[in-house]
Parts: C-alpha cells; structure tokens; sequence
C-alpha cells in the first residue's frame, strides 16, 4: 500500500501490538488515510505531524493571550495608579476623611499588586511557553525530515523491486518462447542461445531478489524509525500537554495571589470605616470652627 508491505489479514494473523495496554502512536499510523476531501492520501506519520503542529500552534495562541493579559493588567495598574492620585473629595475631615484618604492610597497599593502580577505573569508563565515552544520546533523539523527521506528512500527501493520483476517476467517470456521455438523446430535457434536466455533469465531473478532484499532493508529501517520516532512524538506531544498544565496552574496561583493581595489591600479600609464616628467628627470641627458660644436672644424694649 503506497510503497509499503502490511501482511494480508486472510492469510496472516493479525500483529500484536507494540504496546498494547495504551492508545499509542507507534500502533495505529503505520497505513494511509484519505484526506477529508477524500482525493488524495497523507501518510499515517504525516497525520501525526499535523497534530503535533497544531499543538505547536495553539501553544502559540495561548502565549499570545497570556500577552493580551499581561497588557490589561498593565494598563489597569496605570490607571489605578492615576486614580489613587486625583484630588476628588480630598477636603473631607474626620474619621471619614481618613478613611476616603486611605481608600485612594489603596489604589495605588492595587496597582502595584497588579503591576507585580503582570511581571510574574510574563517571567512565569508567558516566556517559558515561548521558550518550549521554541526547542518543541526544532524538535519537530528534525523528525519531519528524517521520515519524509527514509520514506523516500523506501519508495525507490519499491520501484526498484518492479522494475525486477518486470524485467524478470520479460526474460521468463523470452526465455519460454524461445524453447518452444525449438521444440517445434520453427527456428534456427541454437541450444546456445537457449542458455543465454536462461542466463539472462537467472540473472534478472537474482536481480530481483537483491532488490527485494534491499526494499526489506529499507522498509526495516523505516519501521524501526517509525516506531522510534512516534514514540518520540509522543513523549513531545505528552510532555508538551504536561507543561502546559503546569503554567496554567501557575496562572490561576498567581491570580488567587493576587485576590488574596488586593484584599489585603482595602483590609485597614474597612477598619477606618467601622471607626467613622459622626458625633466625633461633629465635635472636632465645631471646635475648630466655631464663631461663638452667644446664641441670639429676643430683643427687650
């Protein structure tokens, strides 16, 4: 099938499975399969290719919105950072005086908490994705090149073995008309010929043979590349769902951080506010305002 040898299931038993515990690669991507528009066929191994370059892309595309995160929260720190320092409201006395101040100083404090944030985020998550990304490409390169040769190669040891066997099936013909040709006494054939044409038959049987033992050693070959290979692939593919993994956990670790931060943020917030006292208020600023103590009478006459 397209260059390669599979065993006929009626008159072979079905292999056994390389690893047959687990869905593995190394099992079932040794045939070809029709494209989705159902014209043309991509090699097993080439489907797993494809798979691994999606991984590689969408790899890409959650870097990409780790940096659209990343610039949010920078944003967003530079605007509470603007607010914390707007003079609204800045004449309010008081217990409540206090409290408004310390709430716009909490803003400038969230908007460090977020600034912070937005650095981990590109230190801890956003630039190992890249970096992996990075050796996963030419990781992938490699293995691409050497299968596409290797197959190659096996398409020529193929097309080498028909040759043969053409050129063999001719000098059998040759071979067989000219012994009938004596037989029948119809020629002038000499026995001499006769033996060259068996020679020449022979020789192209042999030259068939070595063909054929070349495309078993190219096939070999490409099996067990095969097998090495998707294995490898497997591991990048696991490896690379694992890394993954692991810096959207620190994304979420990062982001619970920077909740518990915030909160903290507005923590002595909320103890000024409980503290706010009107009566008190209303008493320190009667006192430092006051006009006097006389309240007006009724005029006497």
């Amino acid at each position: 099938i397209n260059c390669v040898t599979f065993p006929h299931p009626d008159v072979m038993p079905e292999q056994q499975l390389l690893k047959p515990s687990e869905w593995s690669y190394c099992d079932y991507f040794w045939a070809d399969k029709k494209d989705s528009q159902g014209n043309n066929t991509v090699s097993g191994f080439e489907i797993l290719l494809q798979k691994q370059l999606k991984g590689k892309q969408m790899q890409k595309e959650m870097a990409e919105f780790v940096r659209e995160r990343i610039k949010i929260e920078e944003e967003y720190a530079k605007n509470l950072s603007k607010l914390s320092q707007n003079s609204l409201a800045a004449q309010e006395e008081g217990t409540l005086g206090e409290a408004w101040a310390q709430l716009k100083k909490s803003l400038a404090d969230e908007a460090e908490v977020h600034l912070k944030f937005s650095s981990k985020l590109q230190s801890e998550v956003e630039k190992p994705l890249l970096n992996f990304r990075e050796n996963f490409k030419k990781d992938m390169k490699k293995c691409d090149h050497h299968i596409a040769d290797l197959r190659k190669h096996l398409a020529s040891r193929y097309s080498a073995v028909e040759k043969a066997r053409k050129a063999l099936t001719e000098r059998q013909k040759d071979l067989e008309m000219k012994t009938q040709q004596l037989e029948v006494k119809l020629s002038n054939k000499t026995e001499e010929e006769i033996k060259k044409a068996r020679r020449k038959s022979t020789q192209a049987g042999d030259d068939l043979m070595r063909c054929v033992d070349l495309y078993n050693q190219a096939q070999s070959k490409w099996f067990e590349e095969m097998v090495t290979t998707t294995l490898e692939l497997e591991r990048l593919e696991v490896e690379r769902v694992e890394m993954i993994r692991q810096h959207l956990c620190q994304y979420t670790q990062l982001r619970h951080e920077t909740d518990m931060f915030n909160q903290s943020t507005v923590e002595l917030v909320d103890q000024l506010l409980r503290k706010v006292d009107p009566a008190k208020d209303r008493e320190l600023w009667v006192k430092e305002h006051k006009t006097g103590d006389i309240r007006p009478v009724d005029m006497e006459i």
